[in-house]
């Protein structure tokens, strides 16, 4: 018999804001002044009665109260906004993630990496482009365009400049557009000319998707809190275990398995899975943290 929605309100949100408060008391997690956690949950609390699954199905009837949790959790500990749509929900199975949007990247970015500011631009055919190569690092010196040219059919590229409160130089991230295509390939939105918003929308995902690429460095290489490391970590972690496991299935009657891992964050780099001691036991650690969110008998669907 499925629970009401009270009641699992009780075994998660409330659950998780009392776990949350605990960990600021025990200065386990370092959370913007500005950040109201309980403001955040509730907000986490109404996306997620509106989020359902790949079926069809509510989420919170779908997912396991562990993993909910551990989204709630992770939402927190970046302290990102899911009403300001830093943060929304995905269902991979029966696990839910909480997976930051590019305004959670550059909102993260500023307050954990120094950013002042992040601006993207979007490159057209027929613009005079001037870059620069430096130390083999690629920056653009001058941009010259035409509002003629203004068109999601003339988009070639782009660019992102992030610049820093402290000295440091401003940060470029150049991609093009055959670039941000092999980054939308990763996930499974995208088709080539088809109806998806990479078609429809180009200039604005070509932005998002370069917007990602820049700062997730920063964010990821900001901090050394075992808690926050995790919880950056676990939407790709899951994402990648869910995509792995169905490609899995699906080519289980076929004479030869080519297991190739795709997140749903299409902009997501591929990276060396290898890992050295010292990170597995941070890792370690940080499930020490999370104990509390991880009991088996819970790891199961309301």
């Amino acid at each position: 018999m499925s629970k009401s929605l009270q009641e699992i309100k009780k075994g998660t949100i409330d659950i998780a804001e009392k776990k949350i408060f605990e960990m600021q008391e025990n200065n386990e997690i370092n959370l913007p002044e500005d950040y109201s956690v309980g403001n955040a949950l509730k907000s986490a609390w109404l996306k997620l009665q509106e989020t359902k699954d790949k079926s069809g199905k509510p989420v919170l009837q779908s997912c396991t109260r562990t993993s909910i949790m551990n989204a709630l959790l992770d939402t927190a500990v970046q302290g990102l906004n899911p009403s300001k749509d830093q943060v929304y929900y995905i269902a991979y199975g029966n696990k839910l993630s909480a997976m930051r949007s590019y305004f959670g990247n550059i909102a993260l970015a500023k307050r954990v990496a120094n950013v002042r500011e992040v601006n993207a631009a979007v490159i057209y055919k027929g613009d005079k482009v001037k870059i620069d190569v430096v130390n083999g690092n690629r920056k653009i010196k001058a941009h010259e365009t035409s509002w003629d040219n203004q068109n999601d059919d003339n988009v070639q590229g782009g660019y992102v400049i992030i610049s820093f409160n402290d000295d440091r130089p401003d940060r470029h991230t150049i991609m093009t557009l055959e670039e941000c295509k092999q980054a939308w390939k990763q996930g499974k939105i995208y088709k080539e000319n088809g109806g998806s918003p990479h078609n429809k929308f180009t200039a604005e995902m070509v932005k998002k998707t370069i917007i990602n690429r820049a700062t997730k460095p920063l964010i990821k290489g900001s901090s050394d809190s075992y808690l926050f490391r995790a919880s950056v970590d676990r939407s790709a972690d899951i994402s990648t275990e869910h995509d792995v496991n169905e490609q899995i299935e699906e080519e289980a009657n076929s004479s030869t398995i080519d297991i190739k891992p795709v997140g749903y964050d299409e902009e997501e780099e591929v990276e060396d899975d290898t890992e050295e001691v010292e990170e597995e036991q941070q890792e370690e650690t940080a499930e020490e943290i999370y104990e509390g969110f991880d009991e088996e008998e819970n790891d199961k669907p309301f």
